[in-house]
């Protein structure tokens, strides 16, 4: 026997288990916003900007030079990130942890045909973040000279700690907001799965849905009154 699902039985069911689809719901908002606010570490970033930019002998724009420079951003991007860099870094931070686990903190963004590029610093401390990201940059400046024998690497903005700097993540209001979705489609489906389960008989149209019998007739329910006297 095929069984189709109306509009009308769709609601129906809504209607009948939205106390449960509720409760999931809220239950998955309550251990998002539990896990967000209380059980995660708040991650800081500070950034830095970096112009790549050859100094000329002769007042002129050399455009073949500036594709050069802009060229040179994605090999720059490499070796800032490399154990000749870090571990300067790391000496000098005395930092306790390898060049790998500062490098994963580490991310540079460059935008296209632009000569300026930024280098980001997540940690958990904002000051930390700050004093990576100014270190790295620095010493990517001095040591950039030996490397590629070329001086055409300058810092334009050094990061700075914010008076009340705000974590880049987690962030609870959206982690909250998934939570919901997911608790909403979870109690959905739990609703027609547990309507699709249940096979009782519950009323005349059970009857003729499930039986396909005809409705003969009813038996109202009498209740019983109590006479005075």
């Amino acid at each position: 026997m095929e069984e189709t699902i109306s509009i009308k039985d769709i609601f129906k069911t809504l209607k009948k288990r939205w106390k449960l689809i509720m409760l999931l719901t809220l239950i998955a908002a309550l251990i998002s916003g539990s896990i967000s606010y209380f059980l995660l570490t708040p991650v800081y970033q500070s950034s830095t900007q970096i112009l790549v930019n050859q100094k000329q002998s002769e007042n002129q724009l050399d455009s073949n030079q500036i594709r050069s420079n802009i060229d040179m951003i994605n090999t720059y991007s490499v070796i800032i990130k490399s154990p000749a860099i870090l571990e300067k870094v790391i000496d000098e931070l005395e930092l306790d942890q390898s060049v790998d686990q500062l490098s994963q903190k580490i991310t540079i963004n460059s935008q296209e045909n632009s000569q300026v590029f930024s280098l980001a610093v997540q940690d958990s401390n904002p000051a930390k973040a700050v004093e990576i990201a100014n270190t790295v940059s620095g010493t990517f400046q001095k040591e950039i000279k030996d490397i590629m024998n070329v001086n055409n690497v300058s810092v334009l903005a050094k990061a700075e700690i914010k008076e009340n700097p705000s974590p880049v993540k987690p962030d609870p209001l959206m982690n909250i907001a998934i939570a919901v979705v997911v608790g909403l489609m979870a109690g959905i489906g739990l609703a027609f799965l547990l309507e699709y389960l249940d096979n009782t008989i519950k009323d005349e149209d059970d009857i003729e849905r499930l039986l396909e019998l005809p409705i003969l007739g009813s038996i109202q329910k009498i209740t019983q009154v109590h006479s005075k006297g």
